[in-house]
């Protein structure tokens, strides 16, 4: 039987979402940190703007590719989701998201990018989840 999806924070604590992992999938419960974070009218710690810069890259690739990415809001997170993802340990999707900003303006490159975004076997959820749990001090949700 395969885990719930959860279908979005519910007021939980750092704790508290990470001891559902088990319970529900991961990838639903890293965009619950995404979703709590985005609630936090306090000035965001390094690692908190970490996880909306991986989350905003996920969701706009997977949506429409690396434009989609650059030409929405998420586009604010070009300036730190490198370092980011190598933070999370996830060097192959970092080294592919610098040539999409050095390529940024140039669709064939973006293009290019895109697909091995798409055939990349690193999985972005799971090491940010356990990103996230060896920083839970410095993840504080509202």
């Amino acid at each position: 039987m395969s885990e719930a999806f959860l279908e979005s924070y519910g007021g939980q604590s750092t704790d508290e979402l990470i001891a559902l992992a088990g319970k529900y999938r991961i990838d639903s419960l890293v965009l619950a940190f995404e979703q709590a974070i985005q609630r936090k009218t306090a000035a965001l710690s390094k690692e908190e703007s970490c996880v909306l810069a991986v989350e905003a890259l996920e969701r706009e690739v997977n949506n429409g590719g690396y434009s989609q990415f650059f030409g929405n809001s998420s586009g604010e997170y070009a300036g730190i989701v490198v370092d980011a993802l190598q933070a999370i340990g996830c060097p192959k999707t970092a080294a592919m998201t610098a040539d999409a900003i050095a390529g940024r303006d140039d669709e064939k490159k973006l293009a290019a990018c895109d697909d091995r975004y798409y055939a990349n076997d690193e999985p972005i959820a799971d090491r940010l989840f356990a990103w996230i749990g060896k920083n839970r001090a410095k993840i504080q949700l509202p």
